[in-house]
């Protein structure tokens, strides 16, 4: 059995997120989503064929780490990552989990998969990862040739490359993904996997005291040591995901068979998580990495709301910038100390206290209020100060409260509206309870660090100065771009105008994308300019001054 190594293109090498600033593999990520044009031997402006299918399997009982598969790293479950990831690739059409588990179930259809319902035989400690593949893809119809011979010859043809995810490798670049997938749709390869290079000098400790108990040298010679850069790498495999040609897994049962290839990935995304020390590990590192992954994933949420037509995607077109993540909610929460104010107090000489809040704050709840987007003050504040603010700005508030978990849980529930499809904003671990139950965790810079290891996206204005407007601002935004795409889309059946003008505005946006990263953000192109107005069609303007707002 053979391996090889994948080619460093320039896109796959941009893709894979190689140091930029001359100091090699550990150097940061570089944003991939401007290169996937060219992932696969594109021509960089046509799309390539949603054909692949991504099957994630996550069981409900694990032994290391209890919950480990909704665990939340950066904000987000870590099956809900893999989703996410997944639906971010361009040649994934499909993306599916399978699991014995009611709340794994939910996560990963809130995070938009399929869910396909894992057998109990299949979810014990002892089934293969291979058995829940090979169930879910019959499951699917993807598999037996007597399916393929009773389909009927309008549906569609079964996905020739089948993507084997593990949802425990929380930092998994699309590009990747993609570059994978495509070198087993070209023929290239039976099977591709992710893997991380090294030149590390491994050693087995022999136990044999015939021998002397002495350790040997696995991979290399102990009394020859040469230099890191005289050494070809080797690869450690990360598990992270597997591109498998489907008729050739069916038939051999196992991930790897045929002619096998590497897709090296960089070492920031080589984490595995098996217990809780790889989860402290993995939260802390999400700070560095998730950013350099945000504006991939963002956009490819923004693409996916309008659905599944490819003109409406098209339509959706999201700047591939980690400060405008796609915050596509249906409800805005917050604190009030340290969020709507700086965390600081006046105190006058008869002992009453005032604190300053920002206009800023005021229009951008305002502008969520006429959307239609409810919004809830949660503090554990008891001074009026807080419900005669919230009095003002027109929304619900529950102060005085230990507990906000539970707070919101019953707010969400008299409102009917989903958890996963709020935003919450908090500064401090008293809102920790809260920021681990909604889909959208955001922090205020300043924020303790465990709220901040909590957030999925963490904003640029500090609470008291237009904060809660950039927050706003984001959710308004990507309501407005679905809205958007949407009305695109529709029109784009009628009209191959309006796909061809689909089809240019995601060729610029693209472009974009890529000038981002080469690009210092104080000196903007014109796509990059066009692109992020578009996405936004009320940029966050400069907060005003404080306002007073003396408690009674």
């Amino acid at each position: 059995m053979s391996t090889d190594l994948t080619e460093a293109t320039a896109a796959g090498a941009s893709a894979r997120g190689l140091a930029r600033n001359g100091s090699g593999g550990s150097g940061d990520l570089a944003g991939a989503p401007g290169d996937r044009a060219a992932t696969g031997g594109g021509s960089g402006v046509d799309a390539p064929a949603r054909t692949a299918v991504a099957v994630i399997p996550a069981r409900g009982g694990s032994q290391g780490l209890p919950g480990k598969n909704v665990a939340r790293v950066g904000g987000v479950p870590l099956v809900a990552r893999a989703v996410h990831a997944a639906l971010a690739a361009e040649r994934i059409g499909r993306v599916v989990v399978t699991t014995d588990d009611d709340e794994i179930a939910d996560v990963a259809r809130a995070a938009g998969a399929e869910v396909v319902a894992r057998p109990a035989e299949l979810a014990n400690a002892t089934a293969s990862s291979e058995s829940a593949l090979l169930h879910a893809l019959e499951v699917l119809d993807l598999v037996t040739p007597r399916a393929a011979a009773s389909r009927s010859p309008q549906a569609p043809a079964p996905a020739h490359v089948t993507v084997f995810i593990q949802a425990t490798s929380p930092f998994i670049d699309p590009a990747d993904l993609d570059a994978a997938v495509s070198r087993v749709e070209r023929g290239e390869r039976d099977v591709v996997f992710a893997a991380t290079p090294t030149h590390g000098f491994l050693w087995r400790e022999r136990a044999d005291e015939a021998d002397g108990a002495s350790a040997v040298g696995v991979n290399h010679d102990p009394g020859n040591r040469p230099r890191r850069q005289d050494r070809a790498p080797e690869y450690l495999e990360t598990g992270a995901f597997y591109a498998l040609r489907t008729d050739g897994f069916t038939a051999a049962r196992h991930r790897f068979f045929g002619r096998i290839g590497i897709q090296p990935v960089h070492a920031d995304l080589a984490i595995e998580i098996d217990d809780a020390a790889d989860l402290a590990r993995a939260s802390a590192l999400a700070v560095r990495v998730d950013p350099r992954l945000a504006g991939a994933l963002a956009a490819a949420q923004a693409a996916r709301a309008a659905g599944s037509g490819v003109s409406a995607a098209r339509g959706a077109a999201w700047p591939a910038d980690p400060r405008h993540p796609f915050i596509d909610v249906d409800a805005v929460v917050t604190d009030f100390d340290g969020v709507h104010t700086d965390d600081t107090a006046g105190l006058d000489e008869l002992g009453r206290e005032s604190v300053r809040v920002s206009r800023a704050d005021g229009a951008g709840v305002a502008r969520l209020r006429d959307a239609g987007i409810p919004v809830l003050i949660l503090s554990a504040e008891a001074n009026p100060v807080v419900s005669r603010r919230a009095e003002k700005l027109g929304v619900d508030c529950v102060q005085g409260l230990a507990d906000k978990g539970s707070a919101l849980r019953e707010w969400a529930a008299t409102r009917g509206i989903r958890l996963d499809r709020i935003a919450y904003l908090g500064n401090d671990r008293g809102d920790i309870p809260a920021l681990d139950l909604v889909g959208w965790p955001v922090a205020v810079p300043d924020a303790a660090p465990e709220a901040l290891a909590r957030a999925r996206h963490v904003l640029q204005r500090h609470g008291g100065h237009g904060a809660v407007r950039e927050l706003a601002e984001l959710v308004l935004a990507a309501r407005e771009a679905r809205a958007t795409a949407a009305t695109r889309g529709g029109a784009a059946h009628g009209s191959a105008a309006s796909v061809d003008d689909d089809w240019r505005g995601e060729r610029d946006a693209r472009a974009a994308a890529r000038e981002a990263r080469e690009l210092e953000p104080a000196h903007p192109t014109r796509l990059q300019r066009e692109a992020i107005a578009a996405a936004s069609a009320h940029p966050p303007a400069a907060p005003p001054a404080p306002e007073p707002a003396p408690a009674p």
